[in-house]
């Protein structure tokens, strides 16, 4: 099958956007983008200054009172056409996603399309969240209102595994609640996020301001939250770094929504159908090339069908075909980095330390065309002990944990005992009591019942449980719980 032509082979020197203007950075630190699949760069970028930071913050407060000014239904045009602008920019995107990111072909337009959903659900939100509440007469002559209120300014900080996804989780819901944004995103895919704000300058009812992307990572993130104007920071990446941005958020007295890791389960029970579960694993084991919050690392399997799902998965998981993202016949593709490579070969190496035996060995990979790639084959590991490392952290690759079980309880009992997280646990069963009985009692925020990914759609939440999330608001339309405020007026006219 034929490879998709790249859009750009170099995008050159990015720009940040301020105040509705792509700016060239007067920065004299930069780093290099690179296309995970061939090792070569293909874009450079600025870390932005101090002074290019603090432009970036003026302009998303005043834009504050601007937008504020917009009627809603305007408001909620301009979101519309942003969702059309995403439609036919739709092809355009997949394929710098690929080249970015990584990511299979197929996963891109998966990822596109959730993030036309989730601006589909913000324009809903928009117009059914952000209404208030009255009564009348609460009491003698009294009358009482709830008024919902943007914040303010919001540091939305995207990880390198959903650079596009993560931005649609968090910003046409700010959109709609009216809080100006400015983007921070990953250093190892930036192309993504400058892709996004060509896309979104082209919505001629978003004032200069309103959003707003600079680079730098961690060396900017907190220059941005510490200053006074920015009222919270929604974040999707790591529980370290999460953890630390949650405690920080809290110092300076502000809002936070954090998004971390997950150590996720997929039990497989006697009588499920092991052929269509096989296949679903593929994807919710090594789709994105395991780099995926919500993707599966330990496989829990009845005693009684071990053999087989090991068998079945074992010969799937070794003829899966390994390429660049824009040949469609591709199935799994690079790490996003090198680095990310380097953590997961550490991964392994630890799991072999402790005494987990590798039935299939994926790290001395390389694809022919692409040897300086950053790829991993599929590794899987047996006579895993719950209580070892790779049974109890994530492993963020192409890494799955085959762990036998005897029964359903045993399974609640990992789920719930042998690590700290919570984001996500699946089950494979035909008995619906079974699965009854997981969907309450497994301690997890999102909840499988006979599919790999429990992917919640734009308008649920991404319900993360424990130290996978912190901060009472969650990501897509729980979102707007961190971007609106409360207000209540008492009136009495006599």
């Amino acid at each position: 099958m034929a490879i998709l032509k790249e859009v750009q082979q170099h995008y050159g020197n990015l720009k940040q956007y301020i105040n509705g203007q792509w700016i060239e950075s007067k920065s004299t630190e930069s780093y290099e983008s690179v296309n995970p699949a061939t090792g070569k760069g293909i874009a450079s970028f600025p870390i932005a200054t101090d002074q290019e930071l603090n432009q970036a913050i003026e302009s998303a407060h005043a834009a504050m009172k601007t937008w504020g000014e917009v009627p809603v239904r305007d408001k909620a045009r301009y979101l519309f056409d942003l969702r059309q602008k995403f439609e036919e920019k739709f092809d355009w995107l997949c394929r710098i996603l690929v080249q970015d990111h990584g990511r299979a072909l197929g996963e891109a337009r998966g990822t596109i399309r959730r993030c036309i959903e989730n601006i589909e659900s913000a324009c809903s939100a928009l117009l059914l969240l952000t209404k208030g509440e009255y009564v009348s007469d609460l009491a003698k002559d009294l009358d009482q209102t709830l008024y919902w209120e943007p914040r303010g300014v919001f540091l939305i900080i995207t990880p390198n595994n959903i650079p596009m996804h993560a931005w649609s989780s968090y910003v046409p819901y700010a959109i709609a609640s009216g809080c100006p944004v400015i983007l921070s995103p990953s250093l190892d895919d930036p192309v993504c996020s400058q892709a996004i704000f060509e896309v979104t300058q082209e919505v001629a009812g978003f004032p200069p301001g309103l959003l707003n992307l600079v680079y730098g990572g961690r060396k900017i993130n907190d220059k941005i939250l510490s200053h006074p104007h920015v009222k919270g920071v929604g974040f999707i990446g790591s529980t370290g770094v999460g953890r630390k941005l949650f405690a920080r958020a809290g110092e300076l007295g502000k809002e936070a929504s954090i998004n971390g890791n997950g150590k996720n389960h997929v039990v497989l029970l006697e009588g499920m159908d092991i052929n269509a579960a096989v296949n679903g694993l593929l994807r919710g084991c090594f789709g994105m090339a395991g780099q995926r919050c919500l993707g599966a690392d330990n496989l829990l399997i009845a005693d009684g069908i071990y053999d087989q799902v090991k068998e079945a998965f074992t010969a799937a998981s070794r003829a899966m075909k390994m390429g660049y993202g824009l040949d469609e016949s591709t199935e799994l593709c690079p790490l996003v980095s090198e680095a990310g490579r380097q953590k997961v070969l550490d991964f392994i190496d630890r799991g072999v330390k402790e005494g987990a035996k590798i039935i299939l060995d994926g790290r001395n990979t390389k694809v022919t065309g692409y040897e300086n790639g950053f790829f991993l084959a599929p590794t899987l590991f047996e006579e895993v002990d719950p209580d070892m490392f790779i049974a109890r952290e994530e492993s963020f690759g192409p890494v799955a944990n085959l762990i036998r079980i005897r029964d359903m309880d045993e399974a609640l009992d990992l789920i719930n005992n042998k690590d700290d997280y919570g984001h996500s646990a699946c089950v494979f069963t035909p008995d619906g009591a079974l699965a009854r009985k997981f969907i309450k009692q497994a301690d997890v925020g999102n909840v499988g019942i006979n599919v790999p990914v429990p992917q919640p759609y734009a308008f649920f939440p991404l319900g993360s449980k424990n130290q996978s999330a912190q901060g009472v608001a969650k990501s897509r339309i729980d979102s707007m719980r961190l971007f609106l405020d409360q207000k209540t007026v008492t009136e009495r006219w006599v």
